[in-house]
């Protein structure tokens, strides 16, 4: 092959380049690269049931115990983890609401989704003054077994006596929040308000939506009956 020839072939095949090159520019370049999956930072608002569900966790001894021990009381059932500072500034909170037991009768328990060793040995340095049950995995599954999809610690549940669910608080809970949704478990309690009425109020005076709603105020609730 003369000189001449080697450098035409080149150049064909140089001129077949450009064109595949300008042929994959114009097919791809407008074609969005694909998007990482989009991560819900903000915990889903619990999609309560109506009953609490029925479960069984150990307790710090290593016995299992039922939640339908404490048929017949209502409940505060929070949720929570030795790790997690939120949860541990709520406990004297909780010790108080549980010695005030307002409503009468309030029994409070706590569900440790941690490992049963770290429990232990928290119980032993701090004073919490009700009943703790404990389960990694099956404390998670019964977080959602209460509606709870995103977990983040602390959650608490409130129950009426009958076991009926009255809300599910995510995040710390402080006493004028503490204080609001008793004062609406203690009707309930009462037989003054019912169980749904009860929880529209505490949805439509709920701080998070920046303020009350129209209509029923919590002070404005009938006395509780004796």
């Amino acid at each position: 092959m003369t000189r001449a020839w080697r450098v035409f072939a080149v150049g064909l095949v140089l001129l077949g380049a450009a064109v595949l090159g300008a042929y994959l520019h114009e097919r791809y370049a407008g074609t969005a690269p694909l998007a990482p999956p989009l991560v819900n930072s903000q915990p889903r608002a619990p999609r309560i049931p109506e009953i609490r569900p029925l479960f069984s966790l150990v307790d710090s001894r290593g016995q299992r115990r039922s939640i339908a021990e404490w048929d017949g009381h209502p409940l505060l059932v929070n949720f929570w983890a030795t790790w997690c500072e939120p949860c541990q500034r709520e406990i004297p909170l909780l010790n108080t609401l549980r010695e005030q037991g307002a409503p009468p009768g309030l029994e409070v328990i706590g569900i440790a989704v941690d490992r049963p060793e770290s429990v232990i040995a928290y119980l032993a340095q701090h004073a919490v003054q009700y009943p703790i049950l404990i389960g990694e995995q099956e404390g998670l599954d019964v977080a959602s077994a209460f509606g709870i999809e995103t977990i983040g610690f602390p959650i608490t549940a409130f129950i009426d006596g009958r076991g009926e669910i009255l809300t599910v608080h995510l995040g710390e809970l402080k006493p004028p929040e503490a204080e609001r949704v008793l004062k609406v478990l203690a009707q309930v309690e009462s037989g003054a308000v019912p169980v749904l009425a009860g929880r529209d109020l505490l949805r439509r005076t709920d701080p998070g939506q920046g303020r009350a709603a129209e209509g029923t105020a919590i002070s404005e609730l009938p006395a509780v009956r004796r």
